[in-house]
């Protein structure tokens, strides 16, 4: 018997707001995860005294990106099963005032172990964030064509939070004299670090007055929601799944953090900007970020428009990491060494493939799960392969410049990244053959 295609819902005020708080939370998710390469060579040089090249910097950098990684995927499994046991909405307030309030606290961090601690909270918060929104919009739109559009067109608001931060860097390197001093000084990562708290503050007072997910609520209030279990993921009906979107995931995230995050160490680097005065050089590297956060917009709006056009998701995943394998790599083998304005078109399309692909794992994965493992599996994909395995190519990458070939630390830099770009990008490639196919448009219940 053919499947009733559901109805579509009429967009309201009520819901036109959900879309734009959970557009706004993904935007501000993004904001204070790459925040950190922007802020990271002058939060070290002011913190630890640290010098670009030296293994110490090196260890410093791996544990910046690595150790808030960790955190932020151990506690953001925790919030999945959260978010499976106590309502989507719930779980979202609060993890936005947690990373909204670290963020805050960053900016006047006094020591690198501090720091440290408080990019874990804001990486938690991030973590638990990604989840409960996805699987909120999902149960929120029951349409396939419309869920998907919906899906595709809020995570893309993702990229205009990279785009945000480039900004507010850019605004705090050039104002950073005329505001008030912090410690007796005018440092502007501490600024642009703090600036994450700004676009929190409207989220935290309109989240708690938007409805739980209506399917959720009516499941749990008819006591037919089942209890989660992170066992489950892997019982027999689940556990392909389960792996091959963990290892993709993970993929999907080493190339970012593996590669495209370690750039702002890379640009100084470059002939033509290392002679510009220390301002400029950020300038040039705010640009630069700028140009790999266009790339990921685009790649998410692309995602978005054949999301809803293409039936197999193999097909649809497929079209980033192809033309991915053989682009991210080269990008960071030769114009990132000694071409800036190569480096920018290469950096634009390295940031397309790889972004797009954050979208594709959020139409993705709400599909494959039923409601009360939704949060779980989701969380489990996204934190475990995402944000523990993943983000692991940020340290792998960091410590392979300490031994791989290179004129200087910033091509040492860029051959460790280009290595690691080809590694994750092949395994993910070759993962897409056994990713499972949704077996229907619904939403398994």
């Amino acid at each position: 018997m053919a499947q009733t295609e559901a109805p579509v819902l009429r967009l309201n005020t009520t819901t036109w707001l959900i879309l734009f708080v959970a557009a706004m939370g993904f935007a501000f998710d993004i904001y204070a995860i790459l925040v950190l390469p922007l802020i990271l060579g002058p939060a070290l040089n002011e913190l630890g005294q640290l010098k670009q090249g030296t293994p110490a910097y090196n260890d410093w950098v791996g544990l910046l990106f690595y150790i808030p990684a960790m955190a932020g995927g151990v506690f953001g499994l925790i919030g999945g099963y959260l978010t499976d046991r106590y309502g989507r909405q719930k779980i979202l307030v609060w993890s936005i005032l947690l990373y909204g309030f670290s963020a805050l606290g960053a900016g006047y961090a006094t020591s690198l172990p501090m720091l440290l601690f408080l990019r874990c909270t804001t990486f938690v918060g991030v973590c638990v964030e990604f989840v409960a929104a996805v699987a909120w919009l999902a149960e929120l739109f029951p349409n396939a064509r419309q869920r998907e559009t919906v899906l595709g067109y809020t995570q893309a608001f993702s990229s205009v939070g990279g785009l945000m931060v480039a900004g507010a860097n850019a605004l705090a390197v050039h104002f950073a004299g005329s505001l008030p001093a912090i410690y007796g000084a005018h440092s502007h990562w501490r600024y642009t670090l703090i600036s994450g708290l700004i676009p929190a503050i409207p989220l935290m007072i309109i989240r708690p007055f938007l409805p739980e997910s209506p399917e959720w609520a009516r499941k749990k209030a008819a006591g037919t929601l089942k209890r989660p279990n992170i066992l489950e993921l892997f019982q027999p009906q689940y556990r392909r799944t389960t792996i091959v979107t963990t290892l993709m995931f993970a993929c999907s995230y080493g190339a970012a953090f593996g590669a495209i995050q370690h750039l702002p160490r890379i640009v100084p680097g470059i002939a033509e900007v290392s002679r510009l005065p220390r301002p400029a050089q950020q300038q040039t590297v705010n640009a630069v970020q700028s140009f790999q956060e266009t790339g990921g917009l685009v790649g998410r709006l692309i995602l978005a428009y054949l999301a809803v056009r293409i039936a197999s998701r193999r097909k649809l995943v497929r079209l980033f990491q192809a033309p991915g394998l053989a682009i991210v790599p080269l990008v960071f083998l030769f114009p990132a060494k000694d071409n800036l304005e190569l480096l920018k078109i290469g950096i634009f399309l390295a940031g397309l493939m790889t972004v797009a692909q954050f979208s594709f794992w959020g139409n993705y994965l709400p599909r494959v799960y039923p409601m009360h493992l939704r949060g779980t599996g989701e969380s489990f994909a996204a934190n475990i392969g995402g944000r523990m395995i993943g983000t692991s190519m940020a340290m792998v990458t960091a410590q392979l410049s300490n031994i791989v070939p290179g004129a200087t630390p910033a091509g040492k830099t860029a051959n460790a990244a280009a290595m690691v770009a080809l590694l994750v990008y092949g395994v993910g490639l070759l993962s897409s053959f056994w990713l499972p196919e949704p077996k229907e448009e619904r939403l398994p219940e």
